[in-house]
């Protein structure tokens, strides 16, 4: 008998959220069948953590529901032909130290995986995040050599991998951050420009200053204020790609605005929101290519890596302050 921990969403986020907002239990685990419904199981190596929690635990989850989370995880028992023990998986599985599976949604990695690169990878640069900076820039931007790329959120998990995209095609970019810290990781991994948007006194000018012609393609992972004015520097038949909208996530009131009408009219703007599951039947297609380009040096990750799953809350709540660098980890 198998005896997994667990964290549950023991009261809906109110604001933003608190750790009495979390419960930690524990599960005992049934036995496996052969060819029954329960088939593996699997214990977690590391835990992914995404500002899309957020959101998603309002819309998805129940109060008492286990926390809704990324793994990657090792077999450890299985009657499952097609999950032999010992091989490493990427499940959604929540925030849980051991899960029973019957395989569906279990995604084997690459027998080839090279030991010289973290399997955590594989919930970053080479995961959801990894992927959703890929189809973003590449289906929704339809981003083309030479032109100017925003990104916001640039130096979180999918917006440093934007920036590096958009450098391998070709483009100019600038990105935004909330540290000098993150806007030097920026510029060390190629960003043309960077800025602190917490200390520039005007974040209009900012942008001006950054690329006086205007932005061709925005990936905007942040909303509110920044986008309000961001799409004013849109240069015309420009691309806005909307991954994410962290400025109000965490809001009880919901902001006013912002008004897009006129700018979108008069620069024949395109703006497409996304997400990344629908692209899930080029999964292969996109892992492999970002794979490619880590091995090559053209994109390099950072990964903030917490120890212990009964740091889940405080590490989740964390990123969400934007504590962050890169990825935001968890090992177990």
């Amino acid at each position: 008998m198998v005896t997994a921990k667990v964290w549950v969403l023991k009261k809906h986020f109110q604001g933003f959220p608190k750790p009495s907002d979390f419960d930690l239990k524990k599960i005992e685990l049934p036995s496996l069948q052969h060819g029954g419904k329960w088939s593996a199981i699997s214990c977690c190596l590391e835990l992914c953590l995404c500002l899309c929690y957020r959101p998603y635990s309002q819309r998805d989850m129940k109060e008492g529901d286990v926390m809704i989370g990324t793994q990657v995880a090792r077999i450890v028992e299985s009657k499952n032909p097609a999950f032999a023990v010992g091989a490493f998986v990427v499940a959604n599985s929540g925030w849980r130290s051991h899960f029973i599976s019957d395989g569906k949604g279990l995604h084997l990695l690459p027998s080839s995986w090279p030991e010289s690169l973290p399997k955590s990878l594989a919930l970053g640069t080479v995961g959801m995040p990894g992927l959703t900076a890929y189809f973003g820039l590449f289906e929704v931007c339809k981003m083309k050599p030479g032109e100017t790329v925003l990104v916001n959120a640039a130096a979180g998990a999918v917006g440093s991998v934007v920036g590096q995209l958009a450098k391998i095609g070709g483009c100019k970019v600038v990105g935004c951050a909330g540290s000098d810290d993150k806007v030097a990781y920026l510029k060390k991994i190629g960003f043309d420009e960077a800025f602190n948007y917490k200390t520039v006194t005007s974040l209009d000018e900012a942008l001006s200053k950054a690329s006086p012609d205007g932005y061709d393609c925005f990936f905007d992972n942040v909303g509110g204020e920044f986008s309000s004015i961001a799409i004013n520097h849109m240069k015309k038949h420009g691309r806005i790609a909307v991954c994410g909208a962290i400025s109000q996530y965490n809001d009880s009131v919901p902001q006013k605005g912002p008004y897009v009408q006129i700018p979108m009219i008069f620069k024949e703007l395109r703006m497409e929101g996304f997400i990344v599951s629908s692209w899930n039947n080029r999964r292969e297609e996109g892992q492999k290519a970002l794979l490619k380009w880590v091995l090559e040096g053209k994109v390099k990750f950072h990964e903030q890596v917490t120890e212990g799953f009964e740091n889940m809350p405080a590490a989740f709540i964390g990123m969400l302050r934007g504590e962050n660098l890169g990825k935001a980890i968890v090992k177990v």
